[in-house]
């Protein structure tokens, strides 16, 4: 089969739609298919026998210059305009201007592929290629009101309406969502909530987990570190509970030594910059950026607990990557997590999302109590190889493939039947 996969931004080793697309086209061709990436900035690891076509955007937001002014001359195109003048209205442009892009260069290659996979741009580009009759399948890993409503919550005075603006393109992503004949997500969790939030029927939804890299299947083999803790979120963003995490080691700092690995980048001078140091958390609070998938697992397989404090997940790899490592994990009870992580206390303990001093607590215990972790840990590590494969997630996903040509060629029957 031939597959063109659609990704508007792909950043390798972390961030959830690179981590997809690297491993989804690896085992896709790892079974035969044919496989060809189309690409914004940045743009994906892929491995051998996987195909990347660039569609490279203007970038406003690299680092280290994001929201940049890019000059005059380059600017090609009426999209590239478009682009622009989103950024400058607050807006985020990437999936409405990478769909239109992805539109294009396709138009003249429908006949290259036997079907297109977007994962999740969601613009209205992709509504073009809807009517070009080719099969399309669409993953959604969950809907992004949940990201605005919390972001929203969390901004003060006039951020309130930037960030009702910047995540504008939600209300586009439901529009296309629910156009969509064929639908992919990675959880039931997620499945409902796609069904709520964007109005879409679930009959069309397919819940495919996705699987755990290679890598962090290999047996770990780095001793842990005494009160090591790792967390794997984006620190600025509140979905992800970041401050509620950092208050609970201030709580556990006061009695024991600990150390936190916050896999991100904050924003210099941000929320989380400025909690660290009004918690006093400048010595215990690290954060690490642009790991290998070798070191993340090194990291993971070094700590005593790993902790998932998110306020919503539609899935939450880095929950199943800290499982393959043998990890014991305190996580929130949010979304699809406890979904992932399965029977209460197995592999994980639970609290509540938003909730210092549960997480505190949680924690604590399974500091004091080695045993308990190993066993959570190989309860973890068990659930992780017999669930999470990226072998079975593109079986799983051809059959998708197959299930959406098959419904394209009645479609097309249909119509000429009727005519």
């Amino acid at each position: 089969m031939r597959i063109a996969l659609l990704s508007y931004r792909s950043k390798p080793h972390s961030g959830g739609q690179g981590v997809y697309i690297r491993n989804l086209s690896r085992e896709l061709v790892a079974l035969g298919h044919d496989v060809e990436v189309f690409s914004g900035q940045p743009y994906p690891d892929l491995d051998s026998g996987v195909a990347l076509t660039k569609l490279p955007s203007l970038d406003l937001y690299r680092e280290p210059d994001p929201f940049r002014t890019p000059r005059p001359g380059e600017l090609r195109d009426w999209i590239d305009v478009l682009e622009v003048l989103h950024m400058y209205t607050a807006g985020f442009p990437e999936p409405l201007t990478f769909s239109l892009r992805a539109a294009r260069a396709l138009r003249a290659r429908l006949d290259d592929f036997d079907v297109i996979h977007d994962n999740q741009t969601l613009g209205y580009g992709m509504l073009h290629l809807l009517r070009s009759g080719k099969p399309l399948v669409t993953t959604i890993h969950h809907p992004i009101t949940f990201d605005r409503r919390l972001e929203i919550a969390a901004a003060r005075g006039w951020r309130k309406v930037t960030a009702w603006r910047w995540y504008g393109f939600a209300t586009m992503q439901a529009r296309v969502a629910r156009r969509m004949p064929s639908i992919v997500t990675v959880s039931e969790s997620s499945r409902g909530d796609i069904a709520r939030e964007f109005g879409v029927d679930p009959e069309r939804i397919r819940t495919i987990p996705l699987g755990v890299a290679p890598v962090m299947l290999e047996h770990p083999g780095v001793a842990r570190v005494p009160g090591r803790i790792v967390a794997m979120a984006s620190a600025d963003t509140p979905l992800k509970g970041i401050p509620t995490l950092l208050r609970a080691v201030a709580r556990l700092h006061r009695q024991r030594r600990l150390e936190l690995v916050i896999v991100s980048k904050p924003k210099p001078g941000g929320p989380t910059e400025r909690l660290v140091s009004e918690l006093g958390l400048g010595d215990t609070v690290r954060f690490v950026d642009g790991l290998s998938e070798t070191e993340l697992a090194e990291l993971l397989g070094s700590a005593e607990i790993a902790c998932v404090p998110s306020l919503y997940e539609g899935f939450s790899l880095p929950t199943v990557e800290a499982m393959a490592r043998s990890t014991a994990l305190v996580v929130s009870r949010a979304g699809a997590i406890p979904e992932v992580v399965g029977p209460a206390g197995e592999a994980a303990l639970l609290v509540e999302p938003g909730d210092e001093v549960a997480l505190a607590d949680a924690i604590g215990t399974l500091l004091d109590d080695p045993a308990r972790r190993a066993r959570m840990g190989e309860a973890a590590r068990r659930r992780a190889v017999t669930r999470y494969s990226w072998r079975t997630v593109a079986e799983e996903t051809v059959n998708a493939y197959h299930q959406a040509i098959g419904s394209s060629m009645t479609r097309e029957k249909q119509t000429h039947d009727h005519d």
